[in-house]
């Protein structure tokens, strides 16, 4: 099987439930790792938005999750989230970072998946158009791409995912991982190597980038945040949040993952 080709409750569905709480707490730690990274470069404050959100449900008898958000002089929105019922078989976790418009290195998106068997995504999400700005891709794509090619051959227990919604496949960079596979120990591993380089270049482009001319930055905040709100709003995952705890709670978790409540003001927006 070349590809992965369902919406994430039909994998959810046809897939028997079993207890993924071992794997949940080690992707757990490994985000927590990832983060602190983050949080070591970068000044960040918790918007009080999300601050009850910091746990919600009941993890000792079903779906739970926590979601806190941050914002600082150079980050837009910091998202550290999960959401799911581990016993049970499914949590999906996420680390993003969108950047202000200080300067324009793609942002930096994070998610795994168990169902119980394990997915994980990891981006370098464009700030403008790769077809077009020539220049962008052979920064920040080029150097990617044998590795990404390589990658295919080198790891076949790892199986591409197709979104079946085509708006979440155009997001997409041209380097994204975005697999399905065994949650075994050497896969484990491979997925914690790869998340832990593609961090370390990441920040890498962070300290080399040049600023963005201040006229030119209302507009990159602009397409930054639509960009964010859609993704957040149109992701067929968003049907399990609403299987768990309601549209209600859903939709307010969504609004979280772009910042639609959010307080503090955005880098450079004040």
């Amino acid at each position: 099987m070349s590809e992965t080709l369902q919406h994430v409750e039909q994998m959810v569905d046809e897939h028997p439930r079993a207890d993924v709480t071992e794997t949940f707490t080690e992707w757990r730690a490994l985000l927590t790792e990832l983060k602190g990274r983050l949080t070591e470069r970068f000044e960040l404050v918790r918007d009080p938005s999300t601050e009850d959100l910091e746990s919600y449900g009941d993890p000792e008898s079903g779906p739970s999750g926590s979601l806190a958000a941050y914002s600082g002089p150079e980050v837009d929105w910091l998202v550290d989230s999960w959401i799911g019922d581990p016993s049970s078989g499914f949590v999906n976790l996420h680390l993003t970072l969108w950047l202000g418009p200080q300067i324009k290195v793609p942002h930096l998106g994070i998610a795994m998946l168990l169902w119980p068997e394990g997915w994980f995504y990891v981006d370098s999400i464009p700030r403008g158009d790769l077809v077009a700005d020539g220049a962008y891709f052979d920064k920040y794509y080029d150097p990617h791409d044998a590795p990404w090619l390589d990658f295919k051959t080198a790891h076949p227990d790892f199986v591409w995912f197709t979104s079946r919604t085509g708006f979440i496949r155009s997001s997409l960079s041209p380097t994204a991982y975005c697999y399905s596979f065994p949650p075994t120990r050497p896969n484990l591993d491979t997925v914690a190597e790869i998340l832990r380089g593609r961090v370390d270049q990441w920040l890498t482009w962070v300290d080399e980038a040049e600023p963005v001319p201040a006229e030119e930055q209302r507009a990159l905040a602009t397409r930054d945040l639509a960009i964010r709100r859609n993704i957040a709003e149109r992701d067929p995952a968003n049907v399990m949040g609403e299987r768990m705890f309601g549209a209600e709670l859903t939709n307010r978790l969504v609004r979280a993952l772009w910042g639609g409540d959010r307080v503090l003001d955005r880098p450079g927006q004040s």
